[in-house]
């Protein structure tokens, strides 16, 4: 099957998705296919190469691991066939904490994590459609993390909902309360020279 020949406003599952062979790269959410965006640019490899580094350093040893892109999130509903899960996405950074999640085809269920690099073609979907999905889902922080402005903001799922951080800059020490202990400088996560 090639992607031109897909229906656009059919809703999809993780079943048809799993079969797909095409090139382009998608995403399912609530079964609508959303194309991601072209390669990363390198601010965006630089990004996600420091915060999964750091965080590769900090998990050793640790129950909780860190995964990255291309690594596919299964979101169920109601059962966790492939046929009944219609949303499977692919963050940029997740940090998964329960060993039980994780199979031979990514993870099925909520990330504790998930850190999310914008890019322009992305924005949308990333903080809305995302976002409302990891919300409902459960993760228990999304971190979004904004190239161009060298910032980033953290939603702690509290009570069923996301409440978000105050906007953290390029001086500032990330922590998590999912994570005890990490402190992530992020002088040291955006590039010192601009690649944009």
């Amino acid at each position: 099957m090639e992607f031109a020949n897909l229906d656009l406003n059919k809703v999809y599952s993780y079943a048809d998705y799993y079969k797909w062979k095409f090139e382009e790269r998608v995403e399912l959410i609530k079964g609508r296919i959303y194309k991601m965006s072209p390669a990363p640019t390198s601010a965006h490899q630089v990004i996600a190469r420091e915060i999964s580094g750091e965080l590769w350093q900090f998990l050793k040893g640790k129950t909780c691991q860190v995964f990255f892109a291309p690594f596919d999130v299964r979101i169920p509903r109601k059962s966790k066939e492939d046929k009944d899960i219609i949303t499977v996405v692919q963050p940029d950074i997740c940090v998964i904490c329960d060993p039980a999640k994780i199979d031979k085809k990514g993870c099925i269920g909520a990330p504790d994590i998930v850190i999310e690099i914008l890019s322009p073609a992305n924005s949308e979907k990333e903080l809305k459609h995302k976002y409302d999905v990891y919300e409902d889902a459960g993760v228990k922080e999304y971190w979004v993390v904004f190239p161009q402005e060298k910032t980033l903001m953290i939603y702690t799922l509290t009570s069923g909902k996301f409440v978000p951080s105050r906007l953290m800059v390029k001086s500032d020490r990330v922590t998590s309360s999912i994570l005890p202990g990490l402190s992530l400088d992020l002088a040291d996560v955006f590039p010192a020279y601009d690649m944009e």
